[in-house]
């Protein structure tokens, strides 16, 4: 697929501008429809800046709802097949679609923990990462509080927008 340049973006009605930037923040198209109406924008950093300015802007039940969009790594929907094509992507670049019997069994219950603790699943830009850096920022994040956690799990949907957003808009 082509990326589109930021000028094109820009020039397109609100409908066409959501369409193009469809999975960008994960089951949460508020996100770039709030941020549509921030144009025109500079550049590619620019709308990324105006999609997290819409995040940390959203109330606290828009926020959980943006996290709870996120799967659970290498949980159900992954093994059922039913990730969106970004997430599954995102998966695989950490392999975390070709994990051994035990590796599975520790994301399991390292995911079941964070569920428990959290009521929310754990998020995190793994493209930036490896499986053993997950499991070690799994352990770490666990000692969070909710709100330091809720912090780190919207930083990280940034992350993961920025990446998805190099992806679909031309530099």
């Amino acid at each position: 697929m082509d990326r589109l340049s930021v000028t094109t973006l820009n020039q397109l009605d609100a409908a066409g501008f959501a369409a193009a930037l469809e999975g960008i923040f994960e089951g949460s198209p508020w996100v770039v429809q709030a941020a549509a109406g921030r144009r025109p924008f500079a550049d590619r950093a620019a709308l990324l800046a105006a999609c997290a300015a819409v995040v940390g802007a959203a109330d606290r039940g828009q926020q959980l709802a943006l996290i709870r969009a996120h799967p659970d790594l290498a949980g159900r929907a992954a093994l059922a097949g039913t990730l969106t094509r970004e997430s599954a992507g995102e998966q695989a670049s950490a392999g975390l679609d070709r994990l051994d019997p035990a590796e599975f069994a520790r994301f399991h219950a390292l995911n079941q923990a964070y569920r428990e603790r959290f009521a929310f699943p754990f998020v995190i830009c793994v493209r930036r990462q490896t499986k053993q850096s997950i499991l070690a920022a799994f352990e770490q994040r666990l000692t969070h509080d909710a709100a330091d956690e809720i912090a780190t799990a919207l930083a990280e949907i940034v992350a993961i927008a920025d990446i998805r957003l190099a992806e679909r808009i031309a530099p």
